[in-house]
């Protein structure tokens, strides 16, 4: 699942930093790649690259003159020196696009042990080939049918009674609130629990384990609790443990029902994922490929979808002509509805501007800046040859916030979305890849859009709200707001939903 995978990537750059610098100092390539034409580019420093100035960049609201300097003095595809290793970076649309078409051919994606050792060797993040293919295709019969019903209503009833907390007035962390909606969302699509005690806990013990995510792996460091991949690594157990207990549950059921219901069971709709898996091939997936899959399924699900929720309230409370105008469209949603009636797919599809201003939230905010490959054969592109082995970087905040391909790139503006924009035509997609592309493409881009569609309707429709405190992006090791966008919520006098 590139696009939620992808979130994940920085950490995976963080994790690999004093690993790579270990052996960076050794590691040469044989005497053919030496003499192949490269990139142009700078190392750097010796072993330390250009890793600092890269970090330092990405932890201020503007870390584009990074790119701009390197793409002005090289080119949109040069060499540089991160985390420990030569890295070709790319802002070019065209390579990058190559890239993610390629995937599991030139090129495969690649992640540091603390990744495989926290997510699982079977998640979907870390399979690679017909196995990736085969965890790729179930999670898009699950998560890629949001028109669902049952599905849309469970969305709407959460976001409701996670808004209802707030009323009538309320300060609140906006990031907190929309991680609590996410990680149950995701909760409840893979395991069928509602809201409650024990996916608190569990929820507990996911915000240690992410944290593990941007810590050194060091050697034995089960035994270390006291340090941030210790406490990680025990969480890890924790989440898979009670995930385990679930999984193992509905599997004795399943054996005590006597399997598979015949033609009524493949009829029926699935109820969540671990059914799904339980009926795939013939019930073929062990119980520690679902345990897996699972838990790298509810890390997806929790960070990204909360985040693009988040920046997007942002990016409107600052625009006011845009918050204005997206008022408009859903309050005039819920007065053809009337008072307290559920949102149905016919009501999304009526959300032209809520569109616009998520997929404007996506290119500026950059939830996702890019995507990590390594080469699996040379690579020949234009006068330049990669060699095997080396790691790339396609970038997609450099193709996004880039004046080129967009007018005043880094100014927010939803109506460049708006219908017959050449945005919108094929030149378009190739350059807006907010969710990845090719095999990895994230196959739950859609439900992503449902969900913050739904969350923007009752928010205007119910509260009004201005920021608690000043607040800023930040873009290392993932694109989030510094304090997790704190705003002062009212219930609006006369609420329309």
């Amino acid at each position: 699942m590139d696009a939620a995978a992808l979130l994940l990537l920085a950490a995976a750059a963080a994790a690999a930093v004093v690993l790579g610098w270990l052996y960076a100092a050794g590691h040469a390539a044989g005497g053919a790649k030496k003499r192949a034409r490269m990139p142009p580019g700078s190392t750097g420093l010796p072993l330390v690259g250009e890793t600092l100035r890269l970090i330092s960049a990405y932890k201020t609201p503007n870390p584009e003159p990074f790119i701009d300097e390197r793409v002005a003095r090289h080119g949109g595809v040069f060499t540089t020196h991160v985390f420990g290793e030569r890295t070709v970076f790319s802002a070019d649309p065209a390579f990058n696009r190559l890239l993610l078409a390629a995937e599991g051919r030139a090129v495969h994606s690649s992640y540091p042990s603390s990744i495989a050792t926290l997510l699982g060797a079977r998640s979907l993040l870390l399979t690679r080939g017909a196995a990736h293919k085969r965890l790729h295709s179930l999670t898009l019969t699950r998560l890629g049918r949001p028109a669902s019903p049952p599905l849309l209503a469970h969305i709407d009833r959460l976001v409701l009674a996670t808004m209802r907390q707030w009323e009538p007035a309320a300060t609140v962390r906006l990031l907190d609130e929309a991680k609590k909606i996410t990680f149950n969302l995701t909760v409840k699509q893979l395991v069928s629990i509602e809201p409650g005690p024990w996916t608190e806990s569990l929820r507990c013990e996911y915000v240690k384990l992410i944290d593990g995510f941007f810590s050194i792996p060091f050697p034995f460091a089960h035994l270390l609790p006291f340090t941030t991949y210790g406490q990680a690594l025990k969480a890890r157990k924790k989440v898979a443990g009670a995930l385990r207990e679930v999984i193992k549950k509905r599997m004795e059921e399943k054996t005590e029902n006597g399997g598979v219901d015949g033609e009524d069971e493949v009829k029926k709709e699935k109820m969540d994922m671990v059914e799904e898996l339980l009926e795939a091939e013939g019930g073929s997936f062990s119980e520690e490929e679902m345990v897996d899959f699972c838990l790298s399924l509810l890390v997806a699900g929790y960070e990204t979808t909360s985040v693009l929720m988040t920046l997007a309230v942002k990016f409107l409370t600052e625009t006011p002509a845009a918050l204005a105008e997206l008022k408009e469209e859903h309050a005039n949603i819920r007065g053809m509805k009337g008072k307290n009636q559920p949102l149905e797919w016919s009501d999304y599809k009526s959300m032209p501007f809520t569109q616009c201003v998520i997929n404007e939230t996506l290119r500026v905010g950059n939830i996702i800046s890019g995507v990590f490959r390594r080469a699996n054969t040379d690579i020949h592109y234009e006068d330049y040859t990669i060699p095997k082995g080396c790691k790339i970087f396609a970038s997609f905040r450099a193709v996004h916030l880039n004046n080129e391909h967009y007018e005043n790139a880094r100014t927010f503006n939803p109506w460049r979305w708006q219908v017959n924009n050449k945005l919108q035509n094929a030149v378009g997609a190739n350059i807006f890849t907010p969710f990845g592309g090719g095999p990895r493409l994230c196959p739950g881009y859609e439900l992503a859009r449902v969900v913050v569609s739904i969350f923007l309707h009752h928010l205007v429709t119910r509260f009004s709200w201005e920021p608690a405190e000043e607040d800023r992006l930040v873009f290392f090791p993932t694109t989030r707001t510094l304090k997790g966008y704190p705003i002062n919520l009212r219930l609006l006098s006369e609420s329309i939903c």
